[in-house]
Parts: C-alpha cells; structure tokens; sequence
C-alpha cells in the first residue's frame, strides 16, 4: 500500500491477503469503522430527523466491506479514500431505494417553496426565513429545516457514482466527482452560478461565512466549529441552516445543473 501503514494495519492486510475469510475482514472493517462513523455523522446532518441512524450506518458498513473486497493494495491509491467513496456511495444507494422523505415533509417543502414563490413576487427579492415562517404559518425553524432537507433531496437525486480509476486523492468527506462529459453551455453557466454563490457567501455576516468555510471546506463538525467559536453545536446548527436558508436558490440552481 502506497501510504506506510502501521505494522498492525499492515499485519491486517496480509492476512486478509492471504486469507480472505469472515475473521480477517472482520479485524479489518474494526480497524476502518471509523471511516463509517465519519461519513454516517456528516450526512445525518442533513437527514431529517426521522431517518434512523443505525439505518445509515447499516448502510456505510455495506460499503466498507464491499471496499475491502474490490480494493487491490498494490494500486498507487489510499484504501481511506477509496472505501470513504464505497461508504458515501452505499448510504446514497440505500437512502435512494427508500422514499426517505416522510410526506408530511415534503408537504412542508412544497408550502415553503409555494410561500417563497409569492413573497419574492411581492417583495421583488428573495424572501428570508421569518417572512416566509410568517406567510406560511410555519415556525422559523420549521422554515430552515425544511429548506435545509429539500438541498440534501436534490443530492440525492442527481448524484453518480464516481469513477474509481480517475480519483484524485482528497480528504475524507469530500465528494469525488466522475468525468462525465459536459455541454459547453452547462460548464459556463456552473462558473457563472459558482461566482454567484461566492459572492452569496460574501453577503453573509462573519459567523455564517466561518460556519460555512470550516464545515463545507475544512470539514470540521458542528460540535468541533462550536469548539472553534466557542458557541453550543445548537447555535452552530442555528446559524448553518440560516446560511443555507441565503443561499437557497444558488444551492439549487447549482444542483440542478451539476
């Protein structure tokens, strides 16, 4: 393996090598469950509370076992990013199968989405959360946590699996998009959306571009940004779903065309 593994993990692999029975596989998926706890904690984020979370984490150690399987060690590749893509890919698989949304959540979503619509007509801009709680009949939060759940809904939807021959070491957590071709049209308008959304990010005041930029791009926890702002995980999640609740429609718009 190219990254100097630790005598024991190495020790792990040669006698799964060797001997690829339950035993050893198991000792090994022990050995990278964290990798399980890791992808399973960033997602159920974004999952509405309903969702069980030993479902996903079911889910992550499919994915970790079916890494170890098809994993060769002599490739110039890390086993932790190559099963953290097997791990994300299986929760996605298992949450798509499911109707994971519970209707009375995606009721909410379409009530959102119809109040937005008319407040932005009224006001010719984009309405924020207390305005659409208040037209809606919705509390703030309810507002924020349904347009939270309906960006990770579009995800879900859209998102492929990538390409394993052409992955670029990034760290865990990351995303790693396949090559698939792209209009020309499609890779313009996303640079454009993309300076949008930078500019979004601007427009937040100073606490939400933190959260944002450690959460989304040093992947840091809600608890360890809380940590770091020395604020509770409650607050954090307050001022993550505000700022998402901002971005709403360049988040959207960008999934759409990813």
């Amino acid at each position: 393996m190219s990254h100097n593994p630790s005598s024991l993990e190495q020790d792990l692999w040669n006698n799964w090598i060797n001997d690829k029975n339950s035993n050893n596989a198991n000792e090994l998926i022990q050995h990278y469950k964290y990798l399980v706890h890791f992808h399973v904690e960033r997602m159920c984020i974004h999952l509405p509370k309903s969702i069980n979370k030993e479902d996903i984490k079911s889910l992550g150690f499919i994915g970790l076992y079916d890494a170890l399987k098809k994993f060769e060690p002599n490739r110039d590749l890390k086993f932790d990013t190559y099963a953290s893509i097997r791990i994300r890919g299986s929760i996605i698989d298992g949450l798509r199968r499911e109707d994971w949304l519970p209707r009375s959540l995606r009721d909410k979503v379409k009530k959102v989405e119809q109040a937005s619509q008319n407040l932005e007509q009224i006001y010719q801009r984009s309405p924020n959360a207390e305005e659409i709680a208040k037209y809606s009949g919705l509390t703030v939060d309810e507002v924020e946590n349904t347009i939270k759940d309906s960006l990770f809904s579009n995800v879900l939807s859209i998102e492929e699996k990538p390409k394993i021959d052409h992955v670029q070491e990034l760290g865990i957590g990351y995303s790693i998009a396949d090559d698939t071709s792209q209009l020309p049209e499609s890779k313009i308008l996303q640079k454009e959306l993309e300076k949008e959304l930078v500019e979004g990010i601007k427009e937040l005041n100073e606490k939400e571009q933190l959260v944002i930029s450690l959460f989304y791009f040093n992947e840091l926890s809600l608890t360890e940004i809380g940590h770091v702002l020395e604020l509770t995980t409650s607050r954090i999640s307050q001022i993550h779903k505000k700022a998402i609740v901002k971005l709403r429609k360049t988040l959207n718009k960008l999934k759409y065309i990813s």
